[in-house]
């Protein structure tokens, strides 16, 4: 990890208590997967380069696999490159989320990938919780083919908002409203993990179309994993950055204008479902944060 001088200096945002101290912030390069995470479950279906910078996950009739960071992070933007299953894909379920430890409180925020039969678009499924209550899932489907090279996916989280972004476009915005009384994830530190399962109970058109095993394995790549975040040690609350520094600009950025713009592009024209207009799921009126933006 880069080190850096620098005084302490406090500030309260949301009332949270943030020090400004640097030893533990991470690089500014991609991070390579040697270093950064581990295998959590199916390590024989899982592959990285020489270079320590490409690594694959396969899912067969055995087993899936996953992997985490080796740090936990409390705000930051956190970078991860992705060229998803070619050919049929239906009922697979490849991810890219961050994650608190579980439990009935845990915080998670999550891109989930959801398979498809040759020639049809994946999903891309994002939902969010906080303090243990979720439901609130919105998806997409891509205006690009993600199967045919890498795209950039991007948590941008900070005390004031997380927001989901793919190759830099916005698609999703969930502002911190715990001024109101509503929960948001700023209490917890979280790893990033990825994963590919076998979800063809719901994935695919809602399980209708089931996993093809004779298609197997399925594999997903990653790439060029880049968290520019804060360092929790020993889930602690306390948030490192260095001095003068403007290369966290994350910190306190909030979306731009044409960022929103773009925003506004993408569900206008590729939202597949949004739980903020289901009525249908929430009859007694949907959940706060969607009335007020």
């Amino acid at each position: 990890m880069a080190s850096f001088t620098s005084t302490p200096k406090f500030l309260s945002i949301f009332g949270a208590l943030i020090v400004c101290l640097s030893p533990y912030i991470t690089p500014s390069l991609a991070d390579s997967f040697d270093k950064e995470v581990d295998f959590i479950w199916g390590p024989e279906n899982s592959k990285m380069d020489d270079t320590g910078t490409q690594l694959s996950l396969s899912l067969n009739t055995i087993s899936g696999s996953a992997f985490q960071s080796k740090d936990a992070y409390l705000f930051g933007r956190i970078d991860m490159q992705i060229k998803l299953v070619q050919g049929n894909s239906a009922g697979t379920v490849s991810t890219y989320y961050i994650a608190s430890p579980g439990g009935p409180n845990h915080d998670e925020v999550d891109f989930e990938f959801l398979g498809n039969i040759s020639g049809e678009p994946y999903i891309l499924h994002t939902n969010l919780f906080a303090h243990g209550t979720g439901d609130r899932e919105q998806q997409f489907y891509l205006w690009f083919d993600p199967t045919a090279d890498f795209h950039n996916y991007t948590f941008l989280w900070n005390p004031r908002h997380i927001a989901f972004l793919v190759d830099d476009i916005p698609i999703r915005d969930f502002k911190n409203h715990e001024d109101k009384g509503l929960f948001f994830p700023d209490s917890q530190p979280m790893n990033v993990y990825c994963s590919i399962w076998d979800g063809d109970g719901w994935a695919t058109r809602g399980g209708l179309v089931k996993t093809n095993w004779t298609q197997s394995p399925f594999t997903v790549h990653y790439q060029n994993f880049n968290p520019q975040a804060c360092v929790s040690q020993k889930g602690s609350l306390v948030c490192y950055l260095p001095e003068g520094s403007d290369y966290y600009t994350w910190f306190g950025q909030m979306l731009a204008e044409t960022d929103l713009e773009k925003m506004k592009w993408v569900r206008e024209n590729y939202m597949v479902y949004d739980y903020c207009t289901d009525v249908k799921r929430f009859p007694k009126g949907v959940p706060p944060e969607c009335l007020l933006g």
